[in-house]
């Protein structure tokens, strides 16, 4: 059986291309094919895999400045010839699912989430551009036209993989289809608990974008004066530095041995934002500290309140540092939280996506074949 690979785009480590790597040590042969692809801010890895690029790569400046070309995505996505395989796997929170594969060959998505700035969070960023009129009334027509695509491209894939429970339910609202659940993978063996305790900080491992949320962090412990460190690069930065106080310590990108220490030092992991998954969460708990999390979206399917860690249920800064006072009254087991992450590890899924792969594309081939003989 020959496989691809579709993903969006290859421009910043995140969790999606976490996932893009394992399926990778999964499926080795399977060529990756993305919009754009830039080899010098992505992990050593990704340098050695066959990666195959849409015209968009090779436009100018499309690696520095990607976003630019954010409207070509789905023309690009929908360009590349899938002819040859019997699979393709696409995972998207965007573009992905947009390809275009003939009848013999089977389309499965696994799909974190549909587009959240076009839909859930379409309000927030309009919020976002409040005061630039051109950009704000060019993001409306901009998003509009690509909700529709969005959902047109939706019935390209022959089966849905949600991310979790709260992309499942997204998929069936939006695109207005079911799916099965399969949670991503997380290599939970590059994390280990010290057995030692904590030291005293805090930490946010994050792409620094809107959706993410780092600005509650930021706000609740430049209230508190307790230590905070800030992991990720993102568009968000300067902001997040204007309103920061000199208790909390922004660090850039850091390489994964660097982050994984961080992991295993801090007091707690703080996740304030409403993601379909998580995977830093899941890797936190994997080094035996705990979380301190908003209570919606995949934290819920990952953290257990007061077991490995804490939730809060008002996405404010005072809900957040009310959270940090009630965290330090409780106590936490590092084995009994690194043993929840292990539901998640890479070994569990690599068996999970196989036997999914395998016994829809014989029922897709079953279909397919019973429609052909009718006609």
């Amino acid at each position: 059986m020959k496989i691809a690979i579709a993903y969006d785009y290859l421009t910043q480590m995140g969790g999606g291309e976490r996932v893009i790597k394992a399926l990778h040590d999964i499926f080795p042969d399977a060529p990756i094919y993305t919009v754009v692809f830039d080899p010098k801010t992505m992990s050593d890895e990704f340098k050695r895999m066959d990666i195959r690029t849409s015209f968009v790569d090779r436009l100018p400046f499309s690696h520095r400045f990607f976003e630019w070309y954010i409207p070509l995505y789905g023309f690009a996505m929908e360009q590349f010839d899938f002819r040859e395989y019997d699979v393709v796997l696409s995972v998207s929170t965007m573009v992905a699912k947009g390809i275009n594969t003939g009848p013999r060959t089977c389309h499965l998505s696994l799909c974190f989430t549909p587009m959240r700035w076009a839909w859930d969070l379409y309000h927030n960023y309009l919020e976002e551009l409040r005061g630039r009129w051109m950009m704000r009334q060019g993001f409306r027509l901009f998003t509009h036209y690509y909700r529709i695509w969005d959902v047109a491209s939706a019935s390209r894939v022959n089966y849905f993989i949600g991310g979790s429970q709260v992309a499942a339910r997204r998929i069936l609202k939006h695109y207005g289809r079911e799916s099965d659940v399969l949670h991503p993978p997380i290599d939970v063996n590059a994390f280990h608990p010290t057995g030692k305790p904590p030291e005293d900080f805090y930490l946010v491992v994050s792409r620094l974008v809107l959706a993410k949320r780092i600005d509650l962090a930021v706000k609740a412990f430049a209230r508190s004066g307790k230590p905070l460190i800030v992991i990720g690069r993102g568009e968000r930065l300067p902001h997040l530095k204007k309103i920061a106080t000199p208790n909390i310590t922004f660090l850039g990108y850091q390489p994964d041995e660097v982050v994984n220490d961080y992991y295993s030092r801090c007091k707690a992991l703080i996740f304030p934002g409403e993601e379909d998954f998580g995977l830093t969460p899941v890797e936190a708990q994997a080094s035996g500290r705990p979380v301190i999390a908003y209570a919606a979206g995949g934290a819920l399917e990952t953290i257990r309140d007061g077991e490995t860690g804490v939730f809060f249920h008002d996405q404010t800064p005072e809900a957040l540092k009310q959270a940090v006072e009630r965290f330090e009254t409780l106590s936490f087991d590092s084995k009994v939280i690194r043993e929840n992450s292990l539901r998640f590890s890479q070994e569990r899924f690599a068996e999970a996506i196989r036997r999914y792969i395998h016994r829809k594309c014989r029922e897709y081939r079953q279909t397919y074949s019973g429609v052909a003989n009718e006609l």
